[in-house]
């Protein structure tokens, strides 16, 4: 874990998303670590698990590219500090598997004429090229983010050969993004290939992803992340469970048994389709999963779960919803958070709650981000 890890694009200026790289592993989780507790002081933690860590490189299982260059030259990257559009297909947080898919995609961009879009000249077609890939299989899903539907004829033209060179490629869609603006995706999605969503497996919990879904991009942590909650749930002995937030399913899936009655809650409707899938899959039940507003539906239900798990966006649950569970007062809320700052302006409203447990999941090496878990338990009189 006190290796660097050697990046040329990082060392020649081209890329800095990693702003970290030149600290070894180690270092960065100490300081990560030393942030967490310095956020928390206020709420006496009783307990900071050890963190954990996984690889230092080639764990990422997510691709977003930036279409840039020209339709002779294409380029899949991003726009260095200098200006210049900077190929990434060789990022060492991918693993080679995904470096020579993303190598090959842009010989198929170049080879189908597709141009990418200059937000300079609102002009092109292609504006991002995203890429997943499943880590228990290799099996990928492909999107092509496009302008419009111009160059799915291109596309579709020059699949089967990409096919037939990475037959794990299991799904391509076209996502139609009209806007110029910096947004990644649009609404319509285009099936062109293959199965209507990937598989992934973390501790034998089958999970599926659609192309909107949102999934974790480091799947060995994602999996102890998981893991962890069922660890801490377990003893517990629940009937009841709540899992707002619940995307396609990971946490509670993870920590339902076949007695207990478990509801997910997500906006996303084609996350929740993945996550009933799952739960099928599993045998499960006593499961409800609803596509709802986790807010809205806390704040209109009369019944109260012996536990909640929280897995909110970087922009916490919000002053309105934690007031809201900390006047539904389940006995214990197990909070996963993706920006400490946030949890711990949420973590105020909580005042009827100890802070039982806090772990820190190094999700995202190499930057200042990581992820969060904390176990709540209500007070007793």
């Amino acid at each position: 874990m006190s290796q660097l890890l050697q990046c040329q694009f990082y060392q020649q200026h081209l890329c800095r998303s990693c702003a970290l790289l030149d600290l070894p592993l180690v270092e960065q989780v100490e300081g990560k670590q030393q942030q967490l507790q310095q956020l928390l002081h206020p709420f006496a933690v009783e307990s900071y698990e050890p963190a954990v860590v996984g690889p230092v490189a080639a764990f990422r299982n997510k691709a977003k590219m930036v279409a840039l260059g020209a339709a002779h030259q294409p380029i899949l990257g991003i726009v260095s500090p200098s200006g210049e559009p900077v190929s990434l297909v060789n990022c060492p947080l991918y693993p080679t598997s995904m470096q020579q898919l993303l190598a090959r995609l842009e010989r198929f961009i170049q080879q189908a004429g597709i141009a990418p879009y200059r937000v300079d000249k609102a002009k092109g077609e292609l504006k991002f090229v995203l890429l997943t890939q499943a880590q228990h299989s290799g099996e990928f899903m492909l999107r092509f983010v496009l302008r419009s539907t111009t160059a799915i004829a291109r596309i579709e033209r020059e699949l089967a050969g990409l096919l037939a060179e990475f037959p794990a490629i299991k799904l391509v869609t076209a996502n139609i993004q009209p806007v110029h603006m910096a947004r990644l995706e649009g609404e319509e999605e285009i099936w062109l290939y293959g199965e209507p969503r990937l598989k992934e497996v973390f501790n034998q919990v089958p999970l599926y992803i659609r192309p909107k879904s949102f999934f974790q991009t480091n799947p060995e942590v994602a999996a102890q992340l998981y893991a962890t909650a069922k660890a801490w749930l377990a003893p517990l002995q629940l009937r009841s469970l709540w899992d707002l937030f619940c995307g396609v399913g990971g946490f509670g899936l993870h920590c339902a048994t076949a007695e207990m009655q478990l509801t997910g809650i997500e906006i996303e409707a084609e996350a929740i389709a993945c996550a009933k899938l799952a739960a099928a899959e599993l045998g499960l039940t006593q499961v409800s999963f609803q596509a709802l507003d986790s807010s809205n539906f806390a704040a209109g239900s009369q019944q109260v779960p012996d536990a909640v798990i929280v897995n909110p966006p970087r922009r916490g649950l919000g002053r309105e919803l934690c007031q809201s569970l900390a006047a539904f007062a389940p006995q214990h809320i197990l909070y996963s958070s993706c920006n400490p700052k946030t949890l711990a302006d949420d973590l105020q409203h909580f005042n009827e709650y100890r802070c039982v447990k806090v772990q820190l999941f190094d999700m995202f090496p190499h930057t200042d981000h990581f992820e969060v878990l904390v176990l709540l338990t209500r007070k007793t009189a």
